[in-house]
């Protein structure tokens, strides 16, 4: 799998200021190296994972003209540590990408390349697998067997738009037994999920913590409000066709156009979500309806008329 073209400008590791976590928050920058006023992406890996993974993802979105801030959540097989329950990573990782906002002049202000060039007011979130579990509340989902709390996980006004990549589902008798088990959060509730948000689901991805199969990682299009879009993916399992890496060992699936097209169409979902005025999704979507349909199909539900 070859990575795009474009230039872009990576800086890692940088450390985000980050009380009470139990290790140094790290993340990865990448820009283009032209271009001011750049959209900020935020990216949660999936479980085990880095800042270094995803990059047939996030080297194409950096190309297209977005600010991407990958952090490694404490779940990484990267950075080792004491052992935390399921519950605490899976708060420590919501907070990870708050930190990251709380602290974004900060992290920029000292690296020439970007410092002035973001835009603050255009923030989007996307994540794969546990990732998209963690996006997922940040943009409004809930989970219904938890304490509230201030890091509970609702809704942050400051991220305006997202991309959940083979995100869980819900929880209760969708779960196995070890899921139910291990994983309260997963109990959650989709309806108060109003944010954009494009859900990208692979038809053969075996979704080994629910009894439903490939159906369980569309819940979030399905059981949401408007808008949003489906992207269902044509012989897609968990990976998607490579998005873990270049030469991933976790890639069960590879198809380079299928990792083309997800960047192309999620950059170009997020880029109409933060610009109304920008047509970047219309012209993405009909363009692969047109030519890229053996990969997959688009379904699409607007915000209900007030």
């Amino acid at each position: 799998m070859t990575a795009p073209t474009a230039p872009v400008h990576t800086t890692a590791p940088l450390l985000v200021t980050a009380p009470g976590r139990p290790r140094p928050l790290h993340v990865k920058l990448s820009v283009p190296l032209s271009g001011d006023r750049l959209p900020i992406l935020l990216f949660s890996h999936g479980n085990g994972s880095s800042l270094h993974a995803y990059g047939p993802l996030t080297d194409r979105w950096a190309a297209q003209g977005f600010a991407v801030i990958q952090p490694t959540h404490l779940d990484s097989r990267q950075d080792p540590g004491p052992p935390l329950s399921p519950l605490r990573i899976w708060r420590e990782r919501i907070l990870d990408l708050q930190r990251i906002l709380d602290h974004l002049g900060e992290l920029t202000e000292t690296l020439p390349h970007v410092s002035g060039r973001l835009d603050p007011t255009r923030v989007a979130a996307a994540g794969h697998s546990w990732g998209g579990e963690t996006v997922s509340k940040l943009l409004g989902a809930r989970p219904t067997t938890l304490p509230r709390g201030p890091d509970d996980g609702t809704r942050d006004p400051r991220i305006r738009a997202g991309v959940l990549l083979a995100a869980p589902g819900l929880g209760g008798s969708a779960l196995t037994t070890h899921a139910a088990q291990h994983y309260p959060f997963l109990n959650q509730d989709f309806s108060s999920l109003h944010a954009p948000a494009l859900i990208v689901a692979g038809d053969q991805d075996e979704a080994r913590l629910s009894v439903r199969g490939a159906r369980w990682v569309t819940d979030a299009y399905h059981l949401s409000s408007g808008p949003k879009a489906l992207l269902t993916l044509t012989g897609a399992q968990h990976s998607l066709g490579g998005i873990p890496g270049y030469e991933s060992r976790e890639t069960t699936d590879e198809q380079p156009d299928r990792v083309a097209a997800i960047a192309r169409l999620s950059g170009a979902y997020l880029r109409s979500a933060l610009d109304p005025h920008d047509p970047a999704w219309r012209d993405a979507r009909d363009t692969f309806r047109e030519q890229s349909a053996h990969l997959g199909r688009i379904e699409e539900r607007l915000a209900p008329t007030p």
